[in-house]
């Protein structure tokens, strides 16, 4: 396993990262979804270095990444992955996004598209309102007594209930990382979800794409996968049969997708 590294940023926020594989072959960008960390990626990790140097990252107010004082801007997210690039001296990478990933994902597409070669969104949105819905979130994490009731709600939502009742051994690492999460990131995280809407940007989107759904996610539904893939011109969608965190559930379809998608001449 790589080490980690720490940039910080011109807003004096501290990212910590990882690269895995050989320096000399093209870079891919991994992006963590909310209450999660670079780790979410440990599994795929093996079959992308074959072909990727991979770069991993906390996202702020994440795992061993500093936790600047929020609402956060989903500007902010997409600038902390071009300050990453610089630093590294990348000019373009492929780019993997998750949930909130997936959210950064498309704003590097609509505002940085010169920095991102290929693109791929999984179980993410361009737009999760009404944004009041966000407010009644927000305030509940910031004043809830511990996290316990916010992890159990988020594992919900991320994995087969069957999954949770058998407390199989994918979900406790999840659930130990939801715990550890510094409540001001998460709640820094939803604010810069709340302000984002992305759906008419995305129609000037030229650059080639992968939308990965899950067919019963209820964050981020298999619908607003498809109004992705329908806005972003040529884009592929690729419904897998899982809740939200499609690369725990289907690891090997996940994997083959995006490395078929990644390496298509």
């Amino acid at each position: 396993m790589s080490s980690l590294h720490y940039l910080t940023t011109r807003d004096n926020a501290r990212i910590a990262y990882r690269l895995d594989g050989a320096a000399e072959l093209p870079l891919l960008v991994l992006s963590n979804s909310i209450g999660t960390d670079l780790h979410m990626w440990d599994g795929q990790v093996a079959a992308f270095t074959e072909h990727f140097r991979v770069l991993r990252y906390d996202a702020r107010g994440h795992g061993a990444s500093s936790v600047p004082p929020g609402p956060y801007a989903l500007g902010q997210l997409g600038e902390d992955v071009i300050e990453l690039l610089d630093a590294l001296g990348v000019k373009r990478a492929h780019f993997l996004g998750l949930s909130l990933g997936g959210f950064v994902g498309q704003w590097l597409a609509v505002n940085a598209p010169q920095r991102v070669e290929r693109l791929v969104l999984a179980n993410t949105s361009a737009w999760l309102g009404p944004q009041e819905q966000w407010d009644a979130r927000i305030a509940e994490v910031l004043d809830a007594e511990d996290l316990q009731d916010t992890a159990a709600t988020f594992l919900a939502n991320w994995f087969p209930a069957s999954w949770l009742a058998q407390r199989r051994p994918e979900v406790e690492p999840f659930r130990a990382t939801l715990l550890a999460t510094n409540r001001h990131g998460l709640a820094g995280s939803f604010a810069a979800v709340q302000g984002a809407d992305l759906r008419e940007a995305l129609k000037a989107v030229r650059l080639p794409t992968l939308v990965i759904a899950g067919q019963f996610d209820t964050v981020t539904a298999a619908s607003h996968s498809e109004l992705i893939a329908e806005a972003i011109p040529g884009a592929r969608l690729l419904t897998l049969p899982a809740v939200h965190l499609s690369n725990i559930e289907f690891p090997r379809e996940f994997e083959g997708a995006v490395l078929d998608f990644l390496l298509a001449p």
